[in-house]
């Protein structure tokens, strides 16, 4: 379709995975045209402020104030209960393992997805229908592994901040330092990652158990979940 011939409907669905791609904004799929309208006209004027004064607080704070009241209004599945059991023991005697659905992997085990070698992450969010289909397939991460032996790719959220500073989805450092510092018991060796963006059936009742079972075997105290 000829952008000039966009409705506010088009315009809206083309950051999500569409023609002008952004994972920041493809929040504006799921609003309304006339909330899309004010985010769009208060975006503007935070920005003209931020030349004027050189400071654009306002403008992050406008984003992710947008992005925080879309992503909470579209809720599709929700539970009254989850499988959660208190802990029992202090934070400095737990063996604690990390499990995120950051899509982090180290670069000599790419799990490959569809086969195809060495995905780009532009690859990953022109294919992320396909994503959504597919089985999540898990990856090892060991503990001692260097931030620099590490990829991520997911195409369901914008990685330019994990890969500047990979502790904001996959807090690998800082839970090795904590470990160090004795403020938790131990971690355990293996970190795991995998694509969030997946079959969400399949992992609620078929791959989601078997990772239950093989972290149980792994005799850890608790599970520290990162999701993105």
């Amino acid at each position: 379709m000829d952008k000039d011939s966009h409705t506010m409907e088009d315009f809206k669905k083309s950051f999500f995975y569409g023609s002008r791609s952004d994972l920041n904004f493809k929040f504006l799929s799921t609003v309304s045209d006339e909330k899309a309208e004010d985010f769009i006209q208060e975006l503007f004027k935070t920005i003209v402020k931020g030349y004027d004064t050189g400071e654009f607080k306002e403008t992050y704070e406008c984003v992710i104030n947008a992005q925080t009241e879309a992503y909470s209004e579209d809720v599709k599945i929700s539970y009254d209960e989850g499988p959660f059991v208190p802990v029992q023991k202090s934070s400095d005697q737990l063996k604690i393992m990390l499990f995120t659905s950051s899509g982090h992997f180290v670069k000599t085990d790419d799990p490959k997805p569809f086969g195809v070698e060495k995905m780009t992450q532009e690859q990953a969010e022109s294919r992320i229908m396909e994503f959504i289909k597919q089985e999540p397939e898990l990856s090892a991460i060991p503990k001692e592994t260097n931030y620099d032996d590490l990829m991520v790719r997911h195409g369901g959220y914008d990685i330019k901040g994990a890969k500047k500073d990979p502790n904001v989805a996959f807090p690998l450092e800082i839970f090795r330092e904590l470990e160090q510092e004795k403020t938790i018991g131990s971690m355990a060796d293996t970190a795991f990652s995998f694509v969030g963006a997946c079959s969400q059936k399949r992992l609620l009742k078929k791959t989601g158990p078997a990772w239950v079972d093989r972290i149980k075997a792994m005799d850890v105290d608790a599970v520290f979940l990162v999701p993105v």
